[in-house]
């Protein structure tokens, strides 16, 4: 089984999209390891904000046969794919992680380049496994959320309640394991 993390993102009904990616990846992974849901502005284009947040899966899939899983998820709940990439979207679920590869795998980059560049992917990704080391750059995701240009970004924590649970840092201690 490799471990992997992805990010998930909606500004269009948020809590619709997001519940319904966390119930399919559940049910098709089992246990997930979730970060607290951030809102942010939109990157790229104007547009209504995002709800973000980090989840790590465990999976027998390849990168290959997972993107498209996740492909096809996001298929299901509405994303348009004939729109321009920096775009209101329901759904986007990104590789991040998959184990420590490093490279192209299956037409993937590994790590995806966005953890390195935008809060709303390195925060919840910071918060989530403060100590994992980022496979290229060799900092903690911690030490690398210390020295990110924090001010560069608006995004914050906001209250968000899946599966009665909720994903708050407010409410939490440890990240939320279901």
């Amino acid at each position: 089984m490799a471990r992997v993390f992805l990010s998930l993102g909606s500004n269009i009904e948020h809590q619709r999209y997001i519940t319904a990616a966390l119930d399919a990846l559940a049910d098709q992974f089992g246990q997930l390891l979730i970060s607290s849901v951030y809102e942010s502005v939109s990157v790229g284009f104007d547009g209504d904000n995002f709800y973000n947040l980090v989840v790590g899966i465990d999976t027998a899939l390849s990168v290959g046969q997972l993107s498209a899983y996740l492909k096809a998820l996001e298929d299901q709940n509405g994303r348009r794919r004939d729109c321009p990439r920096f775009s209101a979207r329901t759904l986007d679920i990104d590789i991040l992680t998959y184990e420590n590869l490093i490279g192209t795998v299956d037409g993937i980059l590994l790590p995806r380049q966005e953890v390195l560049e935008n809060a709303f992917v390195l925060w919840p990704l910071a918060e989530l496994v403060p100590d994992e080391k980022h496979p290229v750059a060799g900092l903690s995701y911690a030490e690398l959320w210390r020295v990110y240009d924090q001010a560069s970004q608006s995004l914050w924590p906001i209250s968000f309640t899946w599966r009665g649970t909720e994903l708050s840092p407010l409410s939490k201690k440890a990240p939320i394991i279901m």
